[in-house]
């Protein structure tokens, strides 16, 4: 198996790919690599990307307007880092990006694999397709489940601090 086949089978949206499996994905990835603070890609883009982080971190973040001013002003939801993916919509539909994401912190090299290749493997090879769109719809589920206890806690936190005045 070789070294980006390795890599892949350490990252979770490839959990339980048979060496083969993860040998056919390896070879419609292309590394690319973003300096601190590189735009990879921008909120309401189009997506045809799912990405994986070698090295480094990626920050997600979404624009709003500030409250008070109205003021653009830019709020990191995720820091992702090693094996973690992102872009996974690109996978289901080739809709508007939600968020933005940058490299953070450090250079950052990236597996940019395009969703009409991993598409095509999933169709050609049902199997590798399944186990894919399994492990897929497991880690967006995390990640709903996640974004919902935030929205939870801050709601709790809004509705306490205004019982308490602080609000």
């Amino acid at each position: 198996m070789n070294s980006l086949a390795n890599f892949l089978k350490q990252s979770d949206i490839f959990y339980q790919l048979t060496p083969t499996q993860l040998e056919l994905i390896a070879n419609i990835c292309q590394e690319v690599t973003y300096h601190v603070g590189d735009l990879i890609f921008q909120e309401n883009s189009s997506s045809k990307e799912l990405y994986v982080i070698v090295q480094g971190e990626v920050d997600i973040f979404i624009n709003h307007a500030e409250a008070n001013s109205g003021d653009q002003k830019e709020s990191v939801i995720a820091r992702l880092r090693r094996g973690q993916s992102f872009g996974e919509i690109a996978l289901v539909d080739e809709g508007l990006r939600s968020a933005s994401a940058r490299g953070a912190q450090k250079d950052t090299r990236l597996l940019a694999i395009q969703r009409a290749k991993l598409i095509m493997l999933c169709e050609t090879y049902p199997q590798l397709g399944y186990r894919l769109m399994y492990n897929l719809a497991a880690d967006l589920a995390m990640k709903i489940r996640n974004a919902d206890l935030r929205i939870r806690e801050q709601i709790l936190y809004k509705t306490q601090g205004e019982k308490t005045g602080l609000i």
